[in-house]
């Protein structure tokens, strides 16, 4: 890419031409070669049409380009040209000198002869007068310029910088804008600044030009009149028109990069080249121009003025000031009517729709936490996301959506919130700069730190300082940063809140998934209609909802394929699939042994709640307890998980398939995470290792 960006158009089209680098180097190489080196009078020629070409190449693209950093390479170019120029005044004064009157350069022969009409006293005043308006006139001005530009450019920086912090830090741009504007103020700075420096190399060329010509005349003069015996008239006019000639081919050149250096320094930022803002900014006042126009018109009154040429001026000037005038009040009158339907408009009903709009995922931060989310400060929140979002769809075959992140000023500064569906269901405290570190279970000797409660699963922990994190691990803590804990603290949520996440167009990219490669699936189940998407979501909700992967879409969809047509309950429907997908929860819950530690009901419980089941048409399964038989059997249940919590087991209740969906609604609101199987969900290689029963004693 970079290689692309340094090569020119041409480069891009011809191969030899995109190694511009190895070139750049030989040119230098050979132009300061050719102040040691003699070259032939025919290379000479040539290498002075490349001095006038590019004099009038870089005076044309300055005039092209809308900004002047937008040609950053111009500082160097300008010490380039300079040095080339000198390097030819040196080889052009070897031949004049050696060669005399047979010096063959066609070019400053025909300047010297032709531009002058062979008369060296105007050549020598030509010269004169252009070296003066290039040295005093516009060297001057465009060096005083360069160093205004460049110390009030570096002035402005700091100011800027903050501008665009502000602007970032309130959202009014994005980060992609804010590094963009802050290239190019650096881009600007560095310009200026190299035009400060570079713009001595002008008044240099300049003073040079006048020292070689003068060096030409005399030098000349001496081997003329001395070494060749040439007589004095004849010398004199012989090496006064080459060495005339050959200051004007330098000076040419050289007044064109000047006026381009002098137009460049004094450019304002514009989006904009030269031609079109001078013709926009002039065009705006038609007045000034038929006033011009009368006053040139006057002119040609006073006896001896060239009065054709100047009233076809004036009736030209005349005639494009009142076109210009025509279409600024034709301009000014479309813009009043644009405005007063834009008035109207804002007397009409405004659209709110995108008012109501929620983000289904959410993180608001405070404001010192923007570090964590920007990735030129090292922050790697973003990267993290990226993660979570890949292995929720790994791990759950949950597509989560993507999660905005936005400050919020509201906040406190150190704080988070995580909101779904715009309500908040994680919030948390971090300090910026250190770390939490927790009591794994095996410290061996505590560590001092400022004592919180992390937000993810209220754990008791410690913020500690980055220089004694080694120190902690030792220790036997877990140490994490603050991007860890939001990622953690989000992973639950995600996790804890699946079954809220998963929306209709979630579970259409599903289906639309399935239906590339299993097509049959897909059109025995939803085109023949046997289940719609929303019944489709409540199943795949309901499996999420008890951290049931929904990985095995196509299991799923045949299952309900297969059960669709004899029952319509999307309750019965996901007992169904759970039993499908037996093999997948067993793995889940087994340990390494392939063993499950599971929590038996007793049978008298469970008849209570068989026989308390009714079937609501709309509510689906409905559970109709008395409050004292439902607090007992609740109590009866939590107490079985405390005690196998306290046991170092992950308690898994085991109950028959008919009430399977009751226990774990009793138990979601008085524990975190229940886990309930049923006899039917339990794979014959799984061996079940029985460690308490859930009964209640006296329940009729």
């Amino acid at each position: 890419m970079a290689e692309e960006t340094r090569g020119s158009l041409l480069g891009d089209n011809l191969g030899w031409m995109q190694k511009t680098d190895i070139l750049m180097g030989i040119g230098v190489i050979a132009v300061v070669a050719m102040l040691i080196i003699p070259i032939p009078t025919f290379l000479l020629d040539f290498l002075l049409s490349i001095s006038i070409m590019l004099g009038i190449l870089t005076l044309l693209v300055v005039m092209f380009v809308p900004r002047s950093f937008d040609f950053s390479v111009f500082p160097s170019l300008l010490l380039v040209t300079t040095v080339f120029r000198l390097a030819l005044n040196v080889s052009s004064t070897r031949l004049i000198l050696l060669q005399g009157a047979g010096f063959e350069g066609k070019i400053i022969r025909t300047f010297g002869e032709f531009v002058v009409g062979g008369n060296y006293v105007v050549g020598v005043l030509i010269f004169i007068i252009l070296t003066a308006v290039q040295f005093i006139v516009i060297t001057k001005g465009a060096t005083r310029t360069a160093e205004v530009a460049a110390r009030f450019t570096l002035d402005a920086m700091p100011g800027k910088q903050m501008s665009i912090d502000s602007d970032l830090s309130n959202g009014v741009i994005t980060e992609e804008e804010a590094r963009k504007r802050r290239g190019e103020i650096r881009k600007e700075a560095d310009f200026y600044g190299a035009m400060d420096g570079a713009s001595k190399f002008v008044q240099g060329d300049v003073k040079v030009g006048i020292v070689i010509i003068i060096i030409n005349i005399i030098g000349g003069f001496i081997i003329g009149m001395v070494m060749r015996g040439e007589p004095f008239e004849v010398a004199l006019r012989t090496y006064t028109l080459l060495s005339i000639g050959d200051g004007l081919v330098a000076q040419i050149p050289s007044l064109l990069i000047t006026t381009a250096t002098g137009i460049i320094v004094t450019r304002a930022v514009s989006d904009e080249n030269l031609g079109d803002d001078l013709a926009n900014q002039l065009g705006q006042q038609p007045r000034a121009l038929m006033i011009t126009a009368g006053a040139l018109g006057l002119s040609a009154l006073i006896p001896g003025f060239p009065k054709l040429s100047v009233l076809m001026l004036a009736a030209g000037l005349g005639a494009l000031g009142y076109v210009l005038n025509q279409t600024r009040e034709e301009r000014s009158e479309k813009a009043r009517v644009e405005e007063k339907q834009a008035a109207l408009k804002e007397h009409k009903p405004e659209s709110v729709i995108s008012l109501i709009q929620v983000d289904p995922l959410e993180v608001e931060i405070g404001y010192s936490l923007i570090p964590l989310v920007d990735p030129e400060q090292g922050g790697t929140l973003l990267d993290r996301i990226t993660n979570i979002r890949r292995r929720s769809a790994l791990e759950m075959g949950l597509i989560v959506p993507p999660i905005r992140i936005r400050d919020n000023m509201e906040l406190e500064s150190n704080s988070y919130s995580i909101l779904i569906k715009g309500v908040e269901v994680g919030a948390g405290v971090l300090q910026v700069g250190r770390l939490m570190a927790m009591d794994s279970g095996e410290v061996v000797e505590k560590i001092e730190g400022a004592e919180f409660t992390e937000p993810v699963f209220g754990l008791k922990a410690i913020w500690i300082d980055p220089e004694v994190r080694g120190t902690a691990e030792q220790r036997g803590y877990t140490v994490v940063d603050c991007p860890t804990i939001i990622a953690t603290h989000l992973t639950e949520i995600i996790k804890r809140h699946a079954d809220e996440i998963l929306g209709r167009q979630e579970v259409q990219q599903l289906v639309d998934n399935i239906k590339n490669d299993y097509p049959a699936v897909i059109n025995e189940l939803i085109s023949e209609r046997k289940m719609s998407l929303g019944d489709i979501q409540k199943v795949l909700q309901n499996l999420l909802r008890e951290r049931v992967s929904i990985r095995n879409m196509v299991t799923i969809l045949e299952t309900l394929a297969s059960y669709a047509e004899f029952s319509k309950d999307t309750g019965l429907l996901t007992e169904y699939v759970r039993v499908a997908l037996s093999r997948q929860i067993c793995k889940e819950y087994a340990d390494r042994t392939n063993t499950m530690s599971v929590i038996t009901v007793d049978p008298e419980i469970e008849n209570v709640l068989r026989s308390s089941i009714h079937d609501d048409p709309v509510e689906g399964r409905v559970l109709g307890l008395d409050p004292d038989t439902h607090a007992g059997i609740v109590k009866s249940f939590t107490d079985s998980y405390v005690k196998a919590r306290n046991a170092g087991y992950t308690p898994v209740f085991l109950v028959s398939p008919h009430i399977r969906s009751v226990p774990f609604s009793l138990l979601q609101r008085e524990v975190p995470d229940p886990i309930v199987l049923s006899y039917n969900e339990i794979v014959p290689s799984v061996k079940v290792n029985v460690i308490s029963s859930a009964a209640l004693a006296g329940v009729a």
